[in-house]
């Protein structure tokens, strides 16, 4: 066939080109673009140089064949309408398209069902890896599944009765700097409302706010200390319960953002106004907290930073480079804002 007329088509450029073109062996800039070789500077410029001129397309399927591969990993998420796993989806996503890597996102509805099943996929080699989150942490069927899983990685909350690698914001020490900053505002009535009580995270969460009552010492009154689902619903329930006490809170630890928000709610029906009839602090910070009125006070978790290393773990086990499995703590920042202020009862 002809290009175009009176020439000849052009030839694809093959990964032998490329290697002669930059005077290196073929094994050598196979692995440079499998990511798999350091190189100098210099030699990495005459590679992309190279390629650049002859216009050389890598081979997905052939690519993935030679390295026994997909070049895929998957992500499991409870909710990808819940604004905290649509941030770290897009923060895994950027790591995983600079590390080379495709994505598939895996929303489950917080159904172990459809947990199991992704998992199986993962066993079958449709994906390298998965990183995984999950609000059924105490599940024994899940952590069974994962007992032979060697390409997992956690995200947020472990699983009890497994070992794998693992990435947490360190959500004790959230639960302790937004307790402590209720306290030195000067409130000594608190209640906390907390996610599902079998999450390794909401059991960090609600240690760090004993741990800074505890600090304390006496005179601090837990006036309420209540658990359920990180949603709107459970914190609309969490409000009515609160608002409905003789002797209420004069401040509340909410352990989410989607918790704080059906508090809200409830507050601004019962024209209960925060900052000035109760203090309010969030946990999570990745909905737009500071549009609110007044902006809300929070904990803010490292999203971003969890999905790039959870990606980056992911890569060296792919590579059979990884560590024994670990916990890794990320550290977590108090977002001072205008929603807690010194009680006036």
């Amino acid at each position: 066939m002809n290009g175009k007329q009176g020439q000849p088509a052009r030839k694809n450029a093959t990964l032998k080109d490329v290697a002669e073109a930059c005077g290196l062996s073929v094994a050598t800039v196979s692995r440079y673009l499998n990511h798999s070789i350091k190189l100098p500077q210099a030699t990495t410029d005459r590679i992309d140089a190279a390629i650049a001129a002859l216009r050389y397309q890598p081979n997905p399927h052939a690519r993935s064949l030679s390295l026994g591969r997909s070049e895929t990993i998957g992500l499991v998420v409870p909710d990808i309408a819940n604004p905290y796993f649509a941030h770290l989806a897009a923060a895994v996503e950027h790591a995983a398209a600079e590390f080379g890597l495709g994505l598939v996102l895996c929303p489950t509805l917080s159904r172990t069902d459809r947990e199991l099943d992704y998992l199986g996929r993962l066993a079958r080699r449709h994906v390298d890896g998965l990183l995984f989150v999950t609000n059924n942490g105490d599940d024994p069927a899940l952590a069974r599944a994962l007992q032979g899983a060697t390409s997992v990685v956690l995200i947020d909350d472990d699983i009890d009765g497994t070992v794998a690698p693992t990435i947490m914001a360190d959500s004790e020490q959230g639960g302790y700097l937004a307790t402590r900053h209720l306290l030195d505002a000067g409130h000594r009535r608190l209640a906390y409302v907390g996610g599902p009580a079998g999450l390794s995270s909401s059991r960090n969460r609600v240690g760090g706010f004993h741990r800074a009552i505890a600090e304390a010492g006496s005179g601090i009154t837990i006036a309420a200390e209540l658990s359920g689902e990180y949603s709107a619903a459970n914190g609309r329930a969490a409000a009515e319960r609160i608002l409905a006490l003789d002797n209420r809170p004069t401040a509340v630890f909410a352990a989410s953002d989607a918790i704080v928000l059906g508090m809200l709610a409830v507050f601004k029906q019962r024209d209960v106004k925060v900052g000035t009839d109760i203090s309010v602090v969030a946990f999570d910070d990745v909905g737009p907290l500071e549009l609110f009125d007044p902006p809300l006070t929070a904990i803010r978790q490292p999203v971003a930073a969890m999905g790039r290393r959870a990606v980056e773990v992911m890569l060296a086990l792919i590579k059979g480079e990884a560590p024994e499995p670990v916990t890794e703590l990320l550290p977590v920042e108090l977002i001072i804002r205008n929603s807690v202020k010194p009680p006036h009862r």
